[in-house]
């Protein structure tokens, strides 16, 4: 068998020889084909193999050739007896393309299949290592669902070896916008222009790529407690039709929205998130959350402990609900948003209060208030300054000499306009009551 299967690769390649020198394509690309058909079917992998390394370096060898050589390869790759052979096959194929930009495509996946393999050896930083050898964004005959998909992967496994600043660098090759594209309205190819292949059947659609990045994101935005950036993304993936459409799906991603437009700093992005989703009718299937919201809307002062117990075990059970719990500092975090929410508060009403009384409406002690108060100063989220030896708080700003200025320039004008108006008045009297006297006389 061996002998029959030796003697016919030479026959073979001598079509195969005089097929290239002759220039003709069409038999070129039948006798590669056939030698690896016959390998195949003789299961001499590491014949195979030998094969394909020898046809690649060919003098003169065909494009045309190789890469059917290559794709017809990737065809016998899930037909390998065991793992160690199947890693050999694909090494091979990708050595050979490897440099060779008419098979950018196929190399791609090689690595994508061999990564998937690392990967289920537990070789996680070897996978992602080989992962990012491939830059598929400069690929012009893929697919942008194929492209996409590969970036997402190459991001999912950063994540999962936590090399976070590779992950952000990777991520920010997908704009968020080319998952809003109309797939309906995809201009038709011009003449001259790169065909593009079709993306495997393996490949997920555009929205279901638009809910792994978005998953993604959050995953990487949890790492820094970015709240404010994971709710935005949480935002991004209820807007899906898919998600829209099933109340299983919507309501514990609305759960989790609440959750981190509360453990937001204040901000104008915050506020404008939280007065659009307290502006959703599906709202009112979680009246606990409306409510949640609406008491951080409403300028008014929020017990924490009143409020903590009301919304504990709905914290607690986020564990167990789609995405997860909500951080280990998420508690922690919340408190402090509300004690944010009550100094604002304080700071719309009071242009002047005692520190004392100020930490009474707070529920903390004096040097806890002063700590947060301090904080929420530096982050320019608060205007005020605490006079010590007297105890007080003002949250006025500190003006100008040019504001004071024209403040007394604002306020001399109106006393005139008012003088003026008064004299006015009283000349008016006047004429009424001497020509009322000349009439009565």
């Amino acid at each position: 068998m061996e002998g029959n299967l030796d003697s016919s690769i030479e026959y073979l390649l001598n079509v195969e020889k005089q097929a290239r020198l002759a220039g003709d394509v069409t038999a070129t690309r039948n006798a590669v084909t056939s030698i690896i058909q016959l390998c195949y079917e003789a299961r001499a992998w590491k014949t195979l193999n030998d094969q394909i390394i020898l046809l690649s370096k060919r003098r003169g060898q065909l494009k045309q050739a190789v890469t059917a050589m290559v794709q017809q390869a990737m065809q016998y790759i899930d037909e390998t007896p065991d793992i160690e052979t199947r890693i050999e096959l694909i090494k091979t194929l990708n050595s050979v393309s490897a440099g060779k930009i008419y098979v950018e495509i196929e190399r791609a996946r090689l690595i994508k299949r061999l990564a998937k393999i690392k990967e289920e050896q537990g070789l996680i930083a070897e996978a992602a290592d080989l992962m990012q050898e491939i830059a598929v964004e400069t690929f012009g005959a893929m697919a942008k669902t194929e492209k996409i998909a590969f970036i997402l992967e190459q991001v999912r496994l950063c994540l999962d070896r936590q090399d976070y600043v590779r992950a952000q660098i990777l991520s920010r090759k997908i704009s968020p916008r080319v998952f809003d594209a109309d797939v309906s309205k995809a201009k038709k190819p011009k003449e001259g222009d790169n065909i593009v292949e079709e993306a495997p059947p393996d490949v997920p659609t555009l929205l279901e790529l638009k809910r792994i990045y978005y998953e993604l994101m959050i995953r990487y935005y949890s790492h820094s407690n970015d709240y404010l950036e994971i709710c935005r993304c949480y935002k991004a993936i209820y807007d899906i039709p898919s998600v829209k459409e099933n109340p299983a799906l919507w309501i514990p991603v609305l759960r989790k929205i609440c959750w981190y437009l509360a453990l937001s700093p204040h901000g104008p992005m915050q506020s404008s998130l939280l007065n659009s989703t307290l502006e959703d009718k599906n709202l009112s299937e979680i009246p606990n959350f409306r409510l949640l919201l609406k008491q951080l809307v409403t300028m008014e002062v929020v017990q924490w402990t009143r409020l903590w117990e009301t919304y504990k075990d709905e914290f607690e059970n986020e564990k167990n609900i789609l995405g997860g719990s909500l951080g280990e500092k998420a508690a922690e975090d919340l408190k402090e948003r509300i004690i944010e929410h009550n100094i604002l508060v304080v700071a719309k009403y009071y242009s002047n209060i005692t520190l004392k009384r100020l930490a009474d409406l707070l529920c903390l002690s004096l040097q806890e208030t002063e700590n947060h108060m301090s904080e929420m100063v530096v982050s320019k989220a608060l205007v005020c300054k605490i006079d010590r030896t007297l105890g007080v708080v003002c949250f006025q700003a500190t003006k100008n000499s040019n504001d004071v200025l024209n403040s007394w320039a604002m306020n001399l004008e109106k006393l005139l306009d008012l003088v003026e108006k008064s004299c006015h008045q009283i000349h008016k009297e006047t004429m009424v009551h001497k020509a009322a006297g000349k009439l009565t006389t």
